[in-house]
């Protein structure tokens, strides 16, 4: 793995990891986690208009689901393309090409008049929406060491889930104005926010610009990383610019992470969890309408505990995150007598996944409690199930906070692409999940579908145990194999 800092050529100063001060950091994290809101906001604005849409363009409301089932897939696959080329190409270059896609689909889907029109298009939103997720982890990853990463990922992470709080309050105001006004408004945001991002965040893939002290001449890299290395109160040295000729884009890398054996039980587990959160979230529209018969606008509003709950959660977990790393830090320290965090032998999975089964646990008997209070809501207030979204959403993203952060830290040379993997299983298993649900909900009622969804929750724990238990053999092993191979490559060139 990379060390975190490295020494300066003329002294025995270090080189910083990052040249970009703290509040150099917070604009770029600001960047990053605004742009991630798209992908939330794309999704969660759109629950509130569900029942309006299907009657407007008279199909069933199970068709309409569909538009959100094939919004997940996309949302899935899109990070498996675009993560491997901001890992090579560029943040910077990425986050244009993907906003240019999903600006164009939103006007499309403004000016839609059916429903293939609709689904198609939704799904190109998608495309161009999902990775802002995966390429915001990266640039978290690119500017931050291990000891920061956590905190800083639950601030990321908190930012990108303003949208599940107040998206579909405003998507439910939007509504009133006719459901069309929901992608107008998303135009003009996503057109507004490009602007800003071209003239404002500067390119931090360490394979272009290294710490980001590298002189360029390319344009596109070049603005504005000048005047943040400018600007910037860290002490580093001016590096030349760096061939990355020979570096080609890995769209299989996603999958291979995916299916290796020291990221698989993990990333299934976490797909799992998400894939019955967002089957509780989509289900909530309709079943609110139904069992307590709330308006559009009242429906959106009940969403803002799940959103709230998911800010505040990632926000603690971030540093609940960093203190524990610290701790395990000092221990490794005390036992082997150096700072040598960096290597494969650190214990990251004791670092990292500590409080996962707890947030599990607490998951369980929320979805559970939604699911019977729903069912008889006759003689249960709204207040519960409301409340229980609030313990879901700050448990499930709680999670995948620390699942992505723990995924860059073992995979720090592919950190788009393990953040695309994650993305990739845990949206295709929502995909799945979300058109179950209503047709599982008319067969079984929805205490009972809930129920089957706790099960399912409680054998995905075996991922995690199987993480925990063997996660640092396998992943000794995967870099012992990678040392070999990248030897056998030098020695094959020579």
């Amino acid at each position: 793995m990379p060390k975190e800092s490295q020494p300066l050529s003329n002294d025995n100063v270090t080189e910083p990891y990052s040249i970009f001060d703290k509040k150099q950091k917070w604009l770029i994290i600001l960047i990053a986690s605004t742009a991630a809101t798209f992908s939330g906001f794309a999704s969660n604005i759109y629950f509130p208009a569900l029942s309006t849409i299907a009657q407007d363009l008279d199909v069933s409301l199970e068709l309409i689901n569909l538009t959100v089932t094939s919004y997940l897939i996309l949302q899935g696959i899109a990070p498996s393309f675009w993560g491997p080329l901001s890992d090579v190409k560029g943040r910077r270059l990425t986050y244009c090409c993907t906003f240019l896609v999903f600006l164009a689909a939103c006007i499309g889907l403004a000016e839609s008049r059916n429903y293939a029109t609709l689904i198609v298009l939704r799904s190109v939103q998608s495309a161009g929406s999902a990775s802002t997720i995966a390429i915001g982890s990266a640039v978290i990853g690119d500017i931050t060491t291990r000891e920061e990463r956590g905190g800083f990922m639950g601030i990321f992470q908190a930012g990108l889930l303003a949208p599940v709080a107040i998206g579909p309050v405003i998507g439910g105001g939007l509504t009133t104005l006719g459901w069309r006004a929901i992608f107008w408004f998303l135009t003009i945001y996503s057109g507004v926010f490009l602007v800003l991002l071209v003239l404002l965040f500067p390119e931090t893939l360490r394979l272009a610009v290294g710490n980001g002290g590298v002189r360029t001449s390319n344009p596109v890299v070049r603005f504005p990383l000048t005047i943040y290395q400018k600007t910037t109160k860290v002490k580093f040295t001016s590096q030349p610019a760096i061939d990355s000729g020979t570096s080609r884009i890995d769209l299989i890398g996603p999958f291979r992470i995916l299916f290796s054996k020291q990221a698989a039980p993990i990333i299934l587990f976490l797909g799992i969890y998400y894939a019955v959160w967002q089957m509780s979230i989509t289900a909530m529209s309709t079943l609110f309408q139904s069992h307590y018969h709330l308006t559009e606008t009242q429906v959106g509003l009940t969403y803002i505990a799940n959103g709230v709950g998911s800010i505040i959660g990632t926000l603690i977990t971030g540093k609940i995150l960093d203190a524990d790393y610290r701790r395990v830090k000092d221990k490794h320290e005390s036992h082997t007598g150096q700072d040598n965090t960096d290597d494969a032998a650190f214990p990251i999975e004791k670092a990292r996944l500590r409080l996962v089964p707890i947030f599990a646990g607490l998951q369980c008997a929320a979805v559970l409690v939604f699911g019977w209070t729903v069912q008889y809501s006759q003689r249960v207030h709204i207040a519960v199930p409301i409340i229980t979204t609030f313990i879901t959403g700050w448990t499930l993203v709680s999670t995948q906070s620390i699942i992505i952060t723990y995924l860059i830290d073992v995979f720090p040379d592919q950190k788009a692409a393990a953040s695309a993997s994650m993305n990739l299983a845990r949206c295709l298993l929502a995909a799945g999940g979300t058109s179950l649900v209503n047709p599982l909900i008319d067969a079984v009622d929805v205490g009972l579908t809930f129920t089957i969804t706790v099960a399912a929750l409680l054998v995905a724990l075996i991922g995690i145990g199987v993480q925990w238990r063997f996660g640092a053999k396998w992943r000794i092993q995967a870099e012992v194999e990678r040392k070999i191979s990248s030897e056998t490559e030098c020695q094959a060139m020579k």
